[in-house]
């Protein structure tokens, strides 16, 4: 069992509350139901080990699957409890159920009483007393009337009784559920249902089993579908490289056996279906008449393995369903996969069990028919998946290109460009360079290698489907692939010329998607060259033309926010976003490349306006724990909002894109950010080893080096080292002047900030306060970047502090530590508090704010500030979610701030943590 209590502490805030009013001498019973696995028994463990620190005597009783034949075993089970041996001397009823002891019977309703009477007075005279009874649902009669008994009898002892029981165990005719809808209905007994955990919690109490790439995490995760011992089991298989490991398929199948043969029967051919299945397609495959599969359906549901769902059946978990379905015969399974076949005509649906039913003609039709159909619905992935089955299956039948309706050249062409769709470039060229080579094929290899960064590839591939290029509409799209492979290369001054050549044979030919792809083109070309009003127009016919390939109308589109967004317009540059985005997520085109863009610009957006709780809503959606590239990429943005709030998640989600650090962006994103989180942290030299790390990945020119550059000076005036400063400064100057072509317009107001931020911070490193230039960076970066102006506030501080300026200084490090504490950026209020303290600047006194928290709150505002959540925080402190929710309500209110991260931020600047 794994020692991590993850996702429960609802439910033991529930369970301690009984507790803690049984120690007031209010009695009360918890009955504590969930599926087998689910976690009851470790709830169980922590509450005794909390009764134990309170003071509590522990009994504990287990039922055993032996029916009557054993009465009132998990009571004398828990009368073996050493500290209760004195007590017991007196109670010969109670003694008697210990082993060795001579039983003198208790089968007449008077015993039953007087024992029952005798159990009462040993609870009343060793309380506080917490008797738990585990699996009630194996518990005999005698059992079942000792709880009725208790729930109804205990009042004003110091007695918790709390008993667990298995949900999917209470068959309708259970004998159980009655006791369990009699005593529910007391006012002293708690209900507690232990769900399934939520996946969030899921993925992280799998993390803590051990290591495991982010593909195996993920599939365990789904797999056990919230349950924590199946989560186990599967992990470990899955290091075994084991799919479902016998011990817990033996443990589903025992639930199966025992049905009646019919019953039997109609699950297997629900398994061979799938996790749901329709009412009337599985009576006409179980081939049973009507009577019989009504009471064998009707027997299934009553045992917990089916749960009725519309108009059909699903299984209760989907490892039931595996567990039924693996241990089908071979002939069997082929058999029933055929049937579901002649019945169904959903194409992906007959796919399947083509398959599974070795038709494999069926199985390629079915299989080319669904990935268009895919296609259709803007679901790239699945379509994908479906055409690359269609691929595996052309040489084992006769006439394929008959049955699949298309070429094996126009399926893989097909198959690539859904993987391009779904956000797989990588996947995409590979199969693109297998299909025999044509101008259609040239092109889209020209226009993956591009997004790739393989730039030299892309362009000879671009030559290729220009030379080759017969039609006018697929000339026109090679033309505009062309000019885009050209840019931001040596041969950048050919963009141009190309790109308004491709507009006009796009114009011709009516090539829509080739016209966006040439105004683009043109439209970036000529911003680079500092003609921004130009730009801005292009831009904004592009993003108005609807082509129908919507990948590159996403592209348009980002474009469009993006130049806005350069511009410092963040209002036009967030609704354009934000219509792009919906279009993607409608399309499935989330994952494709500008899809991700789309996303990241969105969030940036929230971020440079200040905007931190939408930013860290975003950033929640950017998963931690990544399995490919698009992933990390969008990953590693999160850290900007991570790092800037000094938030715990920052070191997991490092752990988790090192694998990805071969690749150039997430390098470029992820351990620039890294680098930040360092120096928040006092590791300057660390610092400066991502900053290295980055600078290699790096074109010479590329505008990303200056802000790495301003980043590495900040490392090196830390260290308080000046041999690589002029290095720094000159890089960036050179990206400034001559970009990644050699030649430059201005930048965008952000490029411009932090050119001026690079030059602020080579003063600092040698030692000099220049006050004119950091109040130029702060203006530069007042076109609404509300974090990055606190930031230079902080250091113009700190130059008119060492001026003589000390009122001027004062007002700088008060509207930055105003600005600091609004966005719940802890790391720059930790500074700035530092920097204040040193200072002497002052401030008002917080022991008026101090004197309005209670202990308890100052306890949840230390562990806010931790950046804890209510769920962790009840953890900690074994308190229910709902009071973490109260306190910190409380806290909110008596800091005057709105948000948790501006409490921690308040918190550190009056000195309360």
């Amino acid at each position: 069992m794994n020692g991590v209590l993850i996702g429960r502490s609802a439910e033991l805030g529930r369970l301690v509350g009984v507790l803690e009013a049984a120690a007031t001498g209010t009695a009360g019973v918890a009955l504590v139901g969930g599926d087998a696995g689910i976690g009851k028994t470790r709830l169980i463990t922590e509450l005794v080990a909390e009764a134990r620190e309170r003071g509590f005597n522990v009994m504990v009783g287990q039922c055993a699957e032996l029916g009557d034949a054993l009465p009132y075993l998990p009571l004398a089970d828990a009368l073996r409890t050493p500290s209760l041996r004195a007590a017991l001397a007196s109670r010969p009823l109670l003694e008697q159920l210990l082993p060795g002891e001579q039983a003198s019977g208790v089968s007449s309703g008077l015993a039953q009483q007087r024992l029952f009477g005798s159990l009462l007075g040993l609870l009343s005279e060793v309380q506080p007393v917490l008797f738990v009874i585990e699996d009630l649902h194996w518990a005999d009669r005698s059992t079942r009337d000792l709880l009725v008994f208790l729930s109804r009898m205990l009042q004003s002892e110091q007695v918790c009784v709390v008993g667990t029981y298995r949900t999917d165990d209470l068959h309708r005719r259970h004998p159980l559920r009655p006791v369990l809808a009699e005593l529910q209905r007391l006012p002293a007994v708690t209900a507690v249902d232990v769900r399934p955990l939520p996946s969030g919690d899921m993925s992280t109490y799998v993390a803590s089993l051990g290591q495991a790439d982010a593909q195996v995490l993920d599939q365990v995760v789904s797999r056990a579908e919230g349950n924590p011992f199946y989560a186990e089991e599967l992990f470990a298989a899955a290091s075994a490289g084991e799919s479902l490991p016998d011990g817990l398929a033996s443990l589903l199948m025992s639930r199966v056996e025992v049905l009646s043969e019919p019953g039997q029967q109609v699950l297997r051919a629900a398994a061979v279906a799938g996790r749901r299945v329709e009412d009337e397609l599985l009576r006409q495959v179980s081939g049973l008449p009507l009577a019989a599969f009504e009471e064998a359906v009707r027997e299934i549901v009553s045992h917990g393995l089916l749960r009725v769902d519309g108009y059909g059946y699903a299984f209760r978990h989907a490892l039931l369903q595996e567990a039924v379905y693996n241990d089908l015969l071979p002939g069997e399974r082929t058999r029933l996969h055929s049937a579901f076949a002649t019945l169904l005509t959903l194409p992906a649906e007959l796919a399947h069990h083509h398959l599974a039913s070795h038709n494999l003609a069926g199985a390629l039709t079915a299989s080319a028919e669904a990935g268009r159909l895919a296609e259709r619905l803007g679901a790239p992935a699945e379509a994908h998946r479906h055409y690359d089955q269609v691929l595996s299956l052309w040489d084992q039948v006769e006439e394929p290109e008959r049955l699949a309706g298309e070429s094996w050249s126009e399926l893989a062409r097909r198959s690539a460009v859904m993987a391009a769709d779904s956000g797989d470039n990588h996947r995409a060229v590979v199969q693109l360079r297998a299909i025999e080579p044509s101008a259609v094929v040239y092109e889209r290899l020209a226009y993956y290698l591009f997004e790739l960064d393989q730039r030299d590839a892309a362009i000879a591939a671009a030559e290729s489907a220009v030379a080759s290029a017969s039609d006018p509409q697929t000339h026109a799209r090679a033309l505009a692939t062309y000019a885009r492979t050209l840019h931001w290369t040596p041969r950048h001054c050919e963009v141009q010329p190309l790109a308004r050549e491709a507009l006009e044979a796009a114009r011709a030919s009516g090539a829509r998607d080739a016209e966006v792809s040439a105004l683009v083109t043109l439209a970036t070309s000529t911003e680079l060259r500092g003609e921004y009003d130009e730009a801005l127009r292009l831009f904004e016919a592009a993003s108005g033309i609807v082509t129908g390939n919507l990948a590159m109308d996403l592209r348009a589109t980002f474009q469009h926010s993006r130049i806005h967004y350069e511009q410092g317009n963040l209002l036009k540059a967030a609704d354009i976003a934000d219509r792009g985005i919906t279009v993607a997520y409608e399309a499935g085109l989330n994952w494709s490349t500008y899809g991700t863009d789309l996303r990241f610009l969105r969030f940036l957006i929230h971020y440079v306006a200040g905007e931190w709780d939408e930013a860290q809503a975003v950033a929640a959606g950017f998963g931690a724990r990544v399995g490919t590239i698009p992933e990390a990429t969008l990953s590693s943005f999160a850290l900007f909002i991570e790092v800037a709030r000094g938030l715990p998640a920052v070191e997991p989600r490092l752990d988790w894109l090192r694998p990805f650090w071969s690749d150039g962006l997430v390098t470029y994103m992820s351990r620039g950010m890294a680098a930040e989180h360092a120096l928040w942290n006092g590791e300057a030299a660390r610092a400066l080893d991502h900053i290295d790390a980055v600078l290699a990945v790096l074109d010479p020119g590329d505008p990303g080096a200056i802000r790495i550059a301003a980043t590495g000076l900040w490392a090196l005036a830390e260290l308080g080292r000046t041999d690589r400063a002029d290095e720094l400064l000159a890089l960036a100057r050179s990206s400034v002047a001559n970009g990644p072509v050699g030649e430059r317009g201005p930048m965008g107001l952000e490029g411009q900030a932090w050119a001026l931020r690079v030059e602020a911070e080579y003063q600092r490193v040698q030692g000099k306060t220049d006050v004119a230039l950091w109040e130029r960076v702060v203006t530069a970066f007042d076109y609404g970047f509300v974090y990055e102006v606190a930031r230079a506030r902080w250091r113009l501080a700190e130059a008119q502090l060492a001026a003589g300026a000390r009122e001027a200084a004062q007002e700088s490090w008060s509207q930055a530590s105003a600005a600091s504490a609004t966005l719940g950026a802890a790391p720059l209020s930790a500074a700035l508090a530092d920097f204040g303290r040193r200072a002497r600047f002052t401030v008002a006194a917080p022991a008026a704010v101090r004197s309005t928290l209670t202990a308890r709150e100052v306890e949840v505002l230390r562990l806010v500030a931790e950046g804890l959540q209510n769920r962790e925080i009840g953890e900690r402190l074994f308190i229910a979610n709902k009071t973490v929710s109260v306190h910190v309500s409380n806290i909110l209110g008596k800091l005057d701030v709105s948000t948790r991260t501006q409490a921690a931020a308040e918190a550190r600047r009056l000195g309360l943590i």
